[in-house]
């Protein structure tokens, strides 16, 4: 098949305006050489065009979290800078408050900025996950660890039921769990209850964690997890980090609110080679 100098001519005129950034179809149904590259020039035309809407949808979504984490860094730094004005005028009485103080800001600007180092990690893919067997009372008991003295002061008790062998990354795990016992914990009432119980099914095994508060309406389940957008407390960035935790080992988490009445329940579901011998009561 001979392929015309006019052909060609008007092929690379059509490609140089894809190039300026115009929306052509350069397919055709003839059969022949030309007809070929003029699909497959379309074809790399189209993929060229996704990748480059992806990257200003990643851009504008990396402008959006830039000034989520500015704006949740600039209220504890104001704080701690007119903490620190006052300190050096304040009467004796006064400035072991405002010290009290100073170190809960450093601790919570700490811990935020921690938190969105592990999520962009798990969000790049560049966190390394080392999934093990091990048992969920193990899980459980590790992931209560630091929040023993939270419970103690609430007077707040633990219920664990069922145990199960899970194949998941530890440390990670462990991360999650406690994030969402932490929001249990800070849900329910004094001298309250939060149960956690185990089991498994043919598609997964599960932790679920419930709280003895009011619930969650169901209009509010669906911002839980966006990063400062949820409307429990916090800084909003704790469900987030477990979600993508779940998430980063072929897991899940799901939400009962309990119909915005009572007790809300977050379940943990590991789906990737789960380990034998089911639930145990």
């Amino acid at each position: 098949m001979i392929i015309s100098r006019k052909e060609v001519a008007a092929l690379s005129s059509d490609i140089r305006r894809i190039i300026d950034g115009h929306s052509i179809d350069l397919r055709d149904n003839l059969e022949g050489r030309l007809s070929m590259l003029k699909n497959d020039i379309h074809t790399l035309a189209g993929r060229l065009n996704e990748q480059a809407e992806n990257l200003q949808k990643e851009k504008a979504a990396m402008a959006n979290t830039l000034a989520d984490i500015s704006h949740q860094l600039k209220t504890p730094l104001t704080a701690m800078t007119v903490m620190v004005e006052l300190l050096e005028n304040a009467p004796p009485e006064k400035r072991a408050e405002f010290i009290l103080n100073l170190k809960q800001g450093l601790t919570q600007t700490e811990w935020l900025a921690n938190a969105l180092l592990k999520m962009a990690k798990l969000e790049s893919g560049s966190a390394a996950l080392n999934p093990v067997y091990i048992p969920t009372n193990e899980l459980v008991d590790t992931a209560l660890a630091p929040l023993r003295i939270l419970l103690d002061i609430k007077d707040q008790r633990i219920n664990l039921a069922g145990e199960a062998l899970l194949y998941c990354d530890k440390n990670w795990t462990v991360e999650a769990i406690t994030n969402i016992v932490k929001n249990a914990s800070e849900h329910s009432p004094e001298g309250g209850a939060i149960d956690i119980a185990v089991g498994a099914n043919p598609i997964s095994n599960w932790i679920a964690i419930t709280d003895s508060g009011p619930g969650i309406p169901s209009q509010d389940i669906k911002d839980l997890f966006k990063r400062f957008g949820n409307s429990r407390k916090g800084i909003g960035i704790g469900l987030a980090l477990s979600l993508a935790i779940m998430r980063g080992q072929g897991g899940d988490i799901e939400v009962n609110g309990g119909g915005g009445s009572r007790g809300a329940t977050f379940t943990f579901k590991f789906y990737a080679k789960q380990g034998h011998g089911g639930v145990h009561e």
